[in-house]
């Protein structure tokens, strides 16, 4: 198995501010970060709002366009260089057809994606600016050294100016 799923895969190479995916184009391949970091967001009344980063070891696509092949709301920017490996949709489809095993690869990766989603939906809903802040700091202080504040800022729903006084008073 593992020999055809490396003829199925692509290496990408790709600088910092590449874009994955646009919005409003059919995302016809998922994403495997080797190295580097990137961004999901969407636009909305000129704004752009993160909601999700990838890093080293994440799986990342624009998960309903992949799947319904209808075209994404979302946007996947680059903020470093990046190394991927990327599979089509069609080649990925023949993998778990004649390897149930990949099956489980695949599971794992939607689980991730869906833990992200509630999460978002429960820190967006239920906690302050600071418990947003915090609770980044405890569980992913990797975004806080990579990521750009603006772009924290975007992802937690506050703006940049509450991110500097939470900041600030810790």
């Amino acid at each position: 198995m593992q020999q055809r799923l490396l003829d199925r895969v692509t290496k990408v190479v790709l600088p910092k501010n590449e874009f994955l995916i646009t919005e409003g184009r059919v995302c016809r391949h998922l994403y495997f970060i080797e190295q580097g970091s990137v961004r999901g967001f969407y636009n909305l009344e000129g704004k752009e709002i993160t909601h999700w980063f990838g890093f080293e070891n994440d799986f990342v696509t624009s998960f309903h366009s992949f799947i319904t092949q209808e075209p994404a709301v979302e946007n996947i920017q680059l903020m470093e260089g990046c190394v991927l490996w990327s599979i089509s949709k069609e080649a990925l489809e023949e993998l778990l057809n004649e390897y149930h095993e990949a099956e489980r690869l695949i599971r794992i990766a939607y689980e991730k994606y869906y833990i992200r989603l509630e999460e978002r939906f429960v820190n967006a809903q239920f906690r302050t600016a600071s418990e947003l802040y915090e609770n980044l700091l405890q569980r992913s202080p990797h975004i806080i050294e990579r990521v750009p504040l603006g772009y924290i800022a975007s992802y937690l729903g506050i703006s940049q100016e509450t991110l500097s006084r939470v900041r600030s008073r810790l």
